[in-house]
């Protein structure tokens, strides 16, 4: 069984680069969408840029999502509003489109064979949360034209081939795609373009000195010091120990997806990818093999042994009919959530930026934050500032007690799932 479906569909990466610097002119730790994106760009703004990966480039969330790309942010605009005024919720709605116009322009001008459908289906489980549902569409439609369309019971089974859900809402600006296929075009053209990019590389420590910034990294048993004046830390839920900060503010969260074999019949006809209103969301697409790609539970500590038998009864709640469809594929990846589900993307020092906290919402917006970040470091900084207005409240307890509490929270959330 591979690890993951997207893997069986996309070239294997680059080796990584031998020999690590002493020097550069910015270092970018994590090898995912918001690094790559940080290195390519950075490296057009005539940047020496140096990207380190405790893994392999585009191993980790960025390689292994649901590969769904959302507009607009992780919370409703609705959402934004009220927590910080409508100028900032426009704001906010234009950088969720500018995100998915990059995302495109990137797939095009690089190449990349990412099995692109377009297509979003909200299925909402209850009626209180269809009816919300209903009433963001109708205000998506007036204020900014989405076209946005309610789906009724019926008409959502026929969309999705489940009767599992009240009703729902169509997204026509969303889909989905292979997110690997993405990150391996990225790592290509950012390595063509002069960025030097090293797997297996681990940050261990980052600090300030007189002259710049210090990254501590080793690798293979070995220590090294890279000094550089601009440091972006782009690990998302795999970057614990090199900032207080975000330490406090991005908690890691593991998320399992299965991919069965090849469907004989298409399950969701005009092929759109579906996340449905839970909490603890389903999520779930066929790719363009044909393969439903299923995502279902969470956890914040240790994992599953079996993802493939974890996984399955969410898949047989939603589609009865795949209970017994064998699986080619099952695995996990660790993404980076925040308090209030918004990205942490801002300058928290002079010369050290950082990009995390996506929410599960990372395919057009950790690309797109790689990029304000890499133009506000070459003076751009409009976009950042507007990112930075967000407000980023620490989880509470601490670290310590960000895990306990949070499966509590995620305990809290199943029940009032099941019982609607």
């Amino acid at each position: 069984m591979s690890d993951t479906a997207y893997a069986l569909d996309v070239a294997p990466p680059l080796p990584s680069e031998a020999a690590l610097p002493d020097r550069t002119d910015a270092i970018i730790v994590g090898g995912g969408l918001t690094g790559l994106s940080a290195a390519l760009h950075l490296t057009r703004h005539g940047l020496r840029t140096t990207l380190v990966e405790a893994g392999g480039i585009g191993d980790g969330a960025s390689g292994r999502n649901g590969g769904q790309l959302h507009p607009g942010q992780r919370r409703d605009q609705r959402w934004l509003e009220a927590h910080g005024g409508a100028r900032l919720a426009d704001a906010l709605w234009r950088l969720g489109e500018e995100a998915l116009a990059l995302v495109h322009a990137l797939r095009t001008e690089l190449k990349a064979d990412c099995a692109w459908r377009p297509g979003l289906i909200e299925a909402c489980h209850t009626d209180a949360a269809f009816a919300e549902a209903t009433a963001l569409a109708d205000d998506m439609n007036a204020r900014y034209r989405t076209g946005h369309e309610v789906l009724d019971h019926t008409a959502l089974a026929s969309a999705i081939g489940t009767r599992r859900y009240v009703g729902g809402v169509r997204d026509p600006h969303g889909g989905h795609m292979n997110p690997l296929a993405l990150v391996r075009a990225l790592a290509d053209a950012a390595h063509v373009e002069g960025a030097h990019l090293h797997g297996g590389t681990r940050a261990m420590s980052v600090r300030q000195t007189p002259h710049g910034w210090s990254v501590r990294v080793t690798r293979a048993g070995r220590t090294h010091e890279i000094l550089a004046q601009t440091v972006i830390l782009a690990g998302n839920g795999y970057m614990r120990g090199l900032s207080p900060y975000l330490d406090a503010r991005v908690m890691p969260l593991r998320n399992y997806i299965i991919a069965t074999e090849r469907l004989t019949e298409p399950v969701i006809p005009a092929g759109e990818a579906v996340a449905d209103s839970r909490a603890v969301i389903r999520y779930f697409r066929q790719d363009s093999e044909g393969r439903m790609v299923f995502g279902g539970g969470e956890s914040f500590g240790r994992g599953p042994s079996d993802i493939a038998a974890f996984v399955r009864p969410y898949l047989a709640e939603v589609y009865p009919q795949l209970k017994d469809m064998p699986i080619v594929a099952a695995w996990q990846g660790t993404l980076g959530i925040t308090r209030d589900r918004m990205p942490i993307i801002r300058r928290l020092s002079p010369g050290l930026y950082a990009g995390a906290g996506f929410s599960g919402q990372g395919l057009g917006l950790a690309t797109f934050a790689g990029k304000v970040i890499a133009d506000a470091v070459a003076g751009e900084a409009s976009r950042l500032d507007v990112f930075s207005r967000i407000a980023a409240p620490p989880f509470p307890g601490g670290r310590l007690f960000q895990t306990p509490l949070a499966q509590l929270a995620m305990a809290w959330f199943s029940i009032r799932d099941r019982l609607g």
